[in-house]
């Protein structure tokens, strides 16, 4: 059995993009939205990542810094963070290197382009930053924003086509998927279940229809 030390940290959660990495967080667990309400209420000063390379469990922290705050982690031809520092007002991506803990800015986005940091998160491929309330909206590295429906919510976007799911409750509980053109948003197809994007690129469609 091996024991990892995180300083109290107990979650543990694969990366986006790879089975070699996983990571763990304190505090937010990658919420960028509950971070800046702890921040602003002067609740805590910033969070601690943890990135656990498998199957080694070789444990390398990320730098704290104070008033600063991650979301969680992806791998896209490396390791991607993304970070909002609640002091200078600025989001930033970058490439980490965990074996000699260096930093590769990739972009800084002052955070006052956003409304919030609700649902601010980062998505693979390509390596796009996305935030989500009653709109959907592409921070970087393009600027698209559409209105989308309440209950539905972002899965993954493959070149021009944004997939969506959504679920009522019609009587009964379903699922059902809306695929979305950039840059409007606007609606080319709906099918009923869930989608998945697989490793190797192929889209997997869980009709979930009850017999």
């Amino acid at each position: 059995m091996k024991k990892l030390d995180l300083n109290g940290s107990v979650n543990l959660e694969q990366m986006q993009g790879t089975e070699e990495w996983y990571w763990s967080m304190d505090i937010t667990n990658g919420d960028l939205y509950e971070a800046q309400e702890l921040f602003q209420d002067g609740k805590t000063e910033g969070n601690h990542l943890y990135l656990i390379h498998y199957p080694d469990a070789t444990i390398y922290p990320v730098p704290f810094k104070k008033g600063c705050y991650f979301g969680k982690p992806i791998y896209d031809n490396g390791i991607i963070l993304l970070m909002v520092d609640f002091i200078e007002n600025l989001i930033s991506i970058f490439h980490f290197y965990p074996i000699s803990f260096k930093w590769e800015t990739i972009v800084q986005i002052p955070l006052c382009s956003i409304e919030n940091c609700y649902n601010l998160q980062l998505r693979i491929s390509p390596l796009t930053l996305i935030r989500q309330d009653n709109d959907f909206e592409i921070v970087w590295p393009e600027q698209v924003k559409f209105p989308i429906g309440t209950r539905e919510s972002f899965c993954f976007r493959k070149e021009d086509k944004l997939y969506f799911s959504v679920w009522y409750e019609d009587p009964e509980y379903k699922e059902e998927s809306i695929v979305r053109l950039l840059p409007k948003g606007s609606i080319s197809q709906k099918f009923s279940g869930n989608v998945w994007l697989m490793p190797n690129g192929e889209i997997w469609n869980l009709k979930g229809e009850r017999p």
